[in-house]
C-alpha cells in the first residue's frame, strides 16, 4: 500500500466582510467543533463569524437546534456562555428541549443562532415533535413561526437572531423557498433585518456525477448556497 496522504492544512480563519462566505472545511483549527458525522451539521466557521461579530466575551448564546454541539464548542473557543438544546441528546452538555418552548427566561440571550431542519429534507429522529418530520406544505412553516417567536422571547433588547437555512427542492413536490419564508416570519415577529448572507455549500453530493446528471436531465438545480439571515430585536418602546 502507498504512503498515507499528508493532511492538507486548513486556511486561516478570518472575519468575513462581504455577504458571500466561503470556507473549504466543515471545521476550523486542529479539532472538530461538533461532529463531522452528524447529518446536517452547521459549518463551524459560520457560527464563529456570527458569534465573533455580534457578541462579547461572557455574553449568552442560545442554539435551539444544537445537534452535535457545534455552537457550544465555538462559544467555548470564544469565551462566550452557551446553552444548546435539541430533542435528541448527543452529548452531556446538550439539554433536551423543544425549540418552541425553551427553559430559558425572557431577554436572557445576546444571540440566538439556529440551523433548523429544512422541513423533511433529512431524517433526524423518530420523535414526533421533530421539525424534520414536517413537510413544507404549511406544517413546517407553522412550527417555525413558534420557534421564531420563542427566539424573540429569549433575546434581550438589541440582541441578534441568526438563522442558517437552505431552500428545498424535492422532485415529486417541487421547490420550497424556506429562506424567504423564514425571513418573512422574523419580520412578522417584529425583528429588524440586518443583512442576508449567502454561504457557499460544500456538500459532498454536489460533486457526485449521478446527482449532477439527474439535475441536468430533469431540469432542476442543486442547492449551491445556504442563507444566513441576520436580525436584531429592537428595544421595547
Amino acid at each position: 500500500p502507498g504512503a498515507a496522504r499528508p493532511r492538507r492544512a486548513k486556511p486561516p480563519l478570518v472575519p468575513q466582510v462581504t455577504t458571500l462566505w466561503d470556507y473549504p472545511s466543515q471545521h476550523y483549527g486542529e479539532d472538530e467543533q461538533g461532529s463531522q458525522d452528524y447529518r446536517g451539521a452547521t459549518p463551524s466557521y459560520v457560527i464563529w463569524n456570527v458569534v465573533s461579530r455580534f457578541t462579547q466575551p461572557g455574553d449568552l448564546v442560545i442554539d435551539p437546534f444544537v445537534g452535535s454541539g457545534t455552537t457550544l464548542d465555538v462559544c467555548r473557543d470564544l469565551d462566550r456562555r452557551a446553552l444548546g438544546f435539541d430533542l435528541v441528546q448527543t452529548r452531556p452538555d446538550v439539554a433536551v428541549a423543544d425549540a418552541r418552548s425553551l427553559p430559558v427566561k425572557q431577554r436572557a440571550a445576546a444571540l440566538v443562532f439556529m440551523d433548523p431542519p429544512y422541513a423533511d429534507n433529512l431524517e433526524y429522529s423518530a420523535d414526533p415533535r421533530c421539525l424534520g418530520r414536517l413537510p413544507a406544505d404549511g406544517r413546517w412553516q407553522r412550527a417555525m413561526r413558534l420557534v421564531v417567536a420563542e427566539a424573540h422571547r429569549v433575546l434581550r433588547d438589541d440582541g441578534v437572531l441568526a438563522a442558517f437555512v437552505c431552500d428545498v427542492f424535492q422532485k415529486r413536490r417541487g421547490f420550497f423557498p424556506l429562506g424567504f419564508e423564514l425571513f418573512a416570519m422574523a419580520r412578522g415577529q417584529g425583528l429588524v433585518p440586518l443583512d442576508v448572507v449567502a454561504v457557499v455549500r460544500h456538500s459532498r453530493t454536489l460533486g457526485l456525477g449521478n446527482y449532477r446528471r439527474a439535475a441536468d436531465e430533469a431540469g432542476f438545480f442543486l442547492r449551491g448556497f445556504s442563507y444566513l439571515l441576520l436580525f436584531r430585536k429592537p428595544a421595547a418602546r
